[in-house]
């Protein structure tokens, strides 16, 4: 166990991980409010820029040092991976697809870390939980993918839609690796709320080009916006953005990247009780044991970590 584990309080810890799990849940269904006042790369570039800034400026104020080449450069690269490529696909994606059904997929990033994680592959895919974890999740992402292929397929939007689930796999694929990226580049020669300041305002900007290339620039009128999406973009910066991806990134530093990525099967369940309460979308049978499969196999995937803290706790003197 590194220092940071060991150093890390845990209560700080449990507040982090609750902030992930419940905030990073509700999310999904607020990104889908906000969709409705703000076309989908103008609400990135929004959200980033602006909570990428309240985030330096509190650095800034705080006396923190926030410029150091090779930590900006880092963050760059894991916050185009995290959030350009993973949380902008979600942004896009919730266009044509339920935000708990989004949810649902992006569940596979759990499944992304351990095939990533190369400094861990020994440790991981030598444990016969982990390996079983892994293939019994891909049965579970095929259950959630299938039906609503079949779908897509009888609808006028079928191209769209598919289109949509085929980038469903690359954004898990995009956060998962950027989570890793910034866990195993980490230099702490800036704290870790300017380098989260640093991949948001990296993030936001990446998603300016495709703002122009759709022209949504031109045909955005700030005065149509409703309420209910001022307020969803409100909540996606303070909480989602500042709060909750700032805790994400600092769990990272303290704990193994296996046990952070749990928060993708935890948000799900968020997301789909959040859309089944306030809006009108169902989750069929079918996705829901999809669902229980994938939660069954992120339980096999840490049941071999579990042991093996459980045992060295046993042994500490």
């Amino acid at each position: 166990m590194s220092s940071l584990q060991k150093n890390a309080s845990p209560i700080l810890v449990y507040i982090a991980f609750a902030t992930v799990y419940i905030v990073w849940g509700s999310t999904y269904f607020f990104i889908q409010k906000a969709l409705n006042g703000f076309p989908p790369f103008l609400l990135g570039t929004f959200r980033f820029i602006l909570a990428g800034l309240l985030l330096m400026s509190w650095c800034k104020l705080k006396g923190e040092n926030i410029f150091d080449r090779k930590s900006i450069k880092t963050a760059v690269i894991s916050g185009l991976l995290m959030l350009g490529i993973g949380n902008g696909i979600v942004i896009w994606v919730e266009q044509v697809i339920p935000s708990g059904l989004v949810a649902i997929m992006v569940a596979s990033a759990a499944i992304w870390f351990v095939i990533l994680d190369k400094p861990k592959w020994k440790e991981n895919l030598q444990s016969k939980s982990t390996v079983a974890g892994l293939i019994i999740g891909f049965i579970g992402v095929i259950f959630l993918f299938g039906e609503q292929l079949l779908h897509a397929l009888n609808t006028t939007q079928s191209t769209v839609q598919i289109a949509g689930m085929c980038l469903l796999v690359i954004g898990p694929i995009g956060w998962a690796g950027g989570s890793l990226y910034s866990k195993y580049h980490a230099d702490n020669k800036i704290s870790v709320s300017a380098g989260t300041a640093w991949q948001m305002l990296a993030a936001g900007i990446a998603f300016i080009p495709g703002s122009l290339l759709n022209s949504e620039y031109q045909n955005f009128q700030w005065t149509a916006v409703p309420l209910d999406a001022w307020l969803s973009i409100i909540y996606l910066i303070l909480f989602g953005s500042i709060a909750a991806f700032s805790a994400y990134v600092w769990l990272l530093t303290v704990r193994p990247a296996t046990q952070v990525s749990t928060y993708a099967y935890v948000n799900p369940v968020v997301a789909v009780v959040l859309s089944l309460l306030f809006t009108s979308e169902r989750i069929s049978l079918i996705q829901f044991f999809g669902l229980l499969i994938i939660l069954g196999s992120v339980l096999l995937i840490n049941l071999a970590k579990y042991r093996q803290h459980k045992s060295s706790g046993a042994q500490a003197p």
